[in-house]
C-alpha cells in the first residue's frame, strides 16, 4: 500500500489523474495540493489547500512514498515571464525537493516533447530546465512524460485549442516513425499512463513521448 501526493490536482491532466489515483487499490491514502479545492470527496483523499508559497507550511502534511507533478500555466494566463518561470520551473522543482524530504522515491512528472534546457524557445527551455533540476534531486525513480498536443475537451473556453486539436487530429495518420512523438494525446489518456507506470517496474530515468504512453495503455 502506497502514499501519493499530487501538484496540479485541479488541472486538466491532474485532476484526472487524482481520480486515477483514488480509484486504484493499491494507495492506501492520496494527497492533493492545489490553490483551491477540487470539489472531490473520497475516503482516500486529504486535500491541503495552498502553492509554493506556503509549501514550507505545509511540509510536515507531505508524507509520501510517490509524488506526481502536473504543474504548469499558459502565456495567455500568466504573460509575465518571471511568474512564468516561477509556476513552471520553481514550484514543481520545489515540489519535488520537498516531497523527497518527507520520504518520496518515486516522482512522476508532466512537461512537453521538445523540452531542452539548451532550447533557445522559452518555453521549451523552461520545461528542459525543469526536468534537469528535478532529475538532480536524486529519486530513485523519476519518470518524465512529454506529450505534444493535449487533446480533450475544457471547461474554459479555448477556441485556438480546439482548433488546434481538429487540425492535430488530421495530422496523426501521417506522424510516423521518429515524428510519432508529435501526436496528440488525450489528458485523461497521460493520466492513465502515468498511473500505469508508477504501478510498473522501470529505469531509474526514464521518458516517455506518445508511443511510449501509448505501450502503458494497451
Amino acid at each position: 500500500m502506497k502514499r501519493a501526493l499530487v501538484f496540479g490536482s485541479t488541472g486538466f491532466v491532474g485532476s484526472r489523474l487524482l481520480r486515477e489515483l483514488l480509484d486504484r487499490p493499491e494507495y492506501q491514502s492520496v494527497a492533493a495540493v492545489a490553490r483551491r479545492d477540487p470539489g472531490l470527496r473520497h475516503p482516500k483523499l486529504e486535500t491541503l489547500l495552498g502553492g509554493l508559497d506556503t509549501l514550507p507550511d505545509l511540509c510536515p502534511r507531505l508524507d509520501c512514498d510517490e509524488v506526481f507533478i502536473a504543474l504548469g500555466t499558459t502565456r495567455k494566463h500568466t504573460p509575465d515571464r518571471a511568474a512564468y518561470y516561477r509556476i513552471d520551473h520553481d514550484y514543481p522543482v520545489a515540489a519535488a525537493r520537498m516531497a523527497l524530504e518527507r520520504g518520496a522515491r518515486s516522482v512522476f512528472l508532466v512537461s512537453a516533447v521538445g523540452a531542452d534546457p539548451g532550447s533557445r524557445t522559452f518555453y521549451l527551455r523552461t520545461k528542459g530546465e525543469m526536468e534537469r533540476d528535478i532529475r538532480a534531486l536524486g529519486f530513485d525513480r523519476t519518470h518524465i512524460f512529454r506529450p505534444s498536443m493535449i487533446l480533450g475537451d475544457r471547461p474554459e473556453r479555448r477556441p485556438l485549442e480546439r482548433i488546434l486539436g481538429r487540425l492535430w487530429a488530421g495530422l496523426d495518420p501521417l506522424l510516423r516513425g521518429a515524428l510519432d512523438r508529435y501526436r496528440g494525446t488525450s489528458g485523461p489518456d497521460i493520466a492513465r499512463a502515468m498511473a500505469a507506470a508508477a504501478g510498473l517496474p522501470g529505469e531509474r530515468v526514464a521518458v516517455y513521448h506518445w508511443r511510449e504512453m501509448q505501450a502503458l495503455l494497451a
